[in-house]
């Protein structure tokens, strides 16, 4: 097991797309996959029949939160009592699931993974075919190919690939892998810093910059971009830990006779997920708007447009916009959306002067069927250059880079 890789929190995993068969096997009662030596990669040898716990999980697009189900999985060779008894020299292996609401959403070419947890137990997903959680799924795992019929397993999960880092750690989130990340080094100064509290996101992300001295935001600009992001990530995390932990450790009393305080509890609960949400967003903001001033590039931040819309960067500015005679060909529209889904469509209507807009994200292997949508809407992707990897070839000719949009805003800025 190797820190800050896959294998940290798997000993195995694998993949392939559901056929027609499997899906009616999965809706049918049978529950048994058949066919599946290739699991004896993760699931070893059975000897008589392994039980494993297993959370399943259903992802799609459409749902912000996955369907979710525990289950107990059966691993067993159909054929090892043949071979006890009569000496009949054959293996069938199968595996076993009861019917589930996760089982039950599932459908012909839907992804089907399953990953052996460290702890024993297996983290099941069907991912909804032609999603882009289910490309994200595949891009973190590193399954670049599922044409052929039965299932690819890697047991090692320890290469580039399977390094844990910024995009791959929202994924892992997203399917409710707690990926621990600290930096216990600054802990110390930022509590004295920022008095055993949060600061703001602007301060927080000012801070997390500072500590790292040696990038320059006129240098290569995707590369310091992920940097900080990265930075501000693990900053934020090890502050958060320490400061949960000592609210955890006051308790949720509601009174002198030591009840519990439920709402208290959820309340403190909900706020740290708020603030996770909100913060990601709000720090890509603070940072891309170092780069741009660092880089003598004019903007203006949320100014207002149209029907009370604000773009997050509008250039090169909100004068130059609601000026009648400035060619609207010089102005650009820039949308931050740390994670995309669908809410990119709420940049389409903003900065009606603006008709093809431009949205940065973070967010890896959006499916083609959603980028194909954005260029039919003249809307244009932007990524830090890191990021592209996880499209395929196909999207990667049209994405554009962090530097390259900054080059055309410069562009624009600088013409006559």
């Amino acid at each position: 097991m190797k820190r800050g890789y896959l294998s940290e929190y798997f000993e195995g995993v694998a993949a392939k797309r559901l056929r027609a068969v499997e899906a009616d096997v999965i809706h049918s009662n049978q529950h048994e996959f058949n066919g599946v030596e290739a699991l004896r990669g993760i699931l070893g040898e059975p000897d008589g029949k392994v039980h494993y716990d297993a959370k399943l999980l259903y992802l799609s697009d459409q749902d912000d939160d996955p369907i979710m189900e525990d289950a107990v999985f059966t691993w067993y060779d159909a054929r090892q009592r043949a071979r006890e008894q009569r000496n009949v020299q054959r293996w069938e292996y199968r595996l076993y699931f009861p019917t589930t609401n996760v089982s039950m959403n599932a459908a012909v070419d839907d992804l089907l993974v399953i990953a052996k947890r460290r702890d024993g137990g297996l983290l099941v997903i069907i991912a909804e075919n032609g999603s882009s959680i289910a490309r994200q799924i595949e891009w973190l795992f590193g399954f670049d190919d599922l044409a052929h019929p039965g299932f690819s397993v890697k047991a090692e999960l320890e290469t580039e690939q399977d390094r844990i880092e910024f995009a791959s750690r929202f994924i892992l989130e997203s399917i409710g892998i707690a990926v621990e990340t600290s930096e216990e080094t600054y802990l110390e100064k930022m509590l004295e810093r920022f008095e055993g509290k949060f600061p703001t996101t602007r301060i927080f992300s000012e801070y997390a910059r500072s500590t790292l001295p040696d990038l320059s935001a006129r240098d290569v600009p995707d590369a310091v971009l992920m940097a900080w992001m990265e930075r501000e990530e693990i900053l934020f995390r090890t502050l958060e830990r320490y400061l949960i932990a000592d609210r955890l450790s006051a308790g949720f009393a509601a009174d002198a006779e030591k009840k519990v305080d439920v709402d208290g509890f959820l309340a403190f609960s909900l706020s740290v997920q708020n603030r996770r949400k909100s913060r990601v967003g709000l720090a890509l903001e603070n940072h891309l708007e170092v780069l741009f001033a660092a880089n003598d590039i004019r903007y203006a931040r949320t100014a207002a447009t149209e029907n009370k819309s604000k773009p997050d960067f509008l250039f090169p500015g909100s004068k130059e916009y609601h000026d009648a005679a400035f060619d609207p060909v010089r102005l650009t529209m820039l949308g931050v959306k740390s994670t995309c889904k669908d809410r990119w469509r709420q940049v389409l209507a903003e900065a009606d002067r603006i008709p093809d807009k431009h949205l940065l994200t973070l967010e890896t292997a959006i499916s083609l069927t959603q980028t194909n949508e954005m260029r039919a809407k003249h809307l244009q992707l932007v990524l830090p250059t890191k990021l592209h990897e996880s499209y395929t070839q196909e999207q990667r000719g049209w994405l554009k880079s962090v530097a390259e949009f900054m080059a055309m805003v410069q562009a624009r800025q600088n013409a006559q």
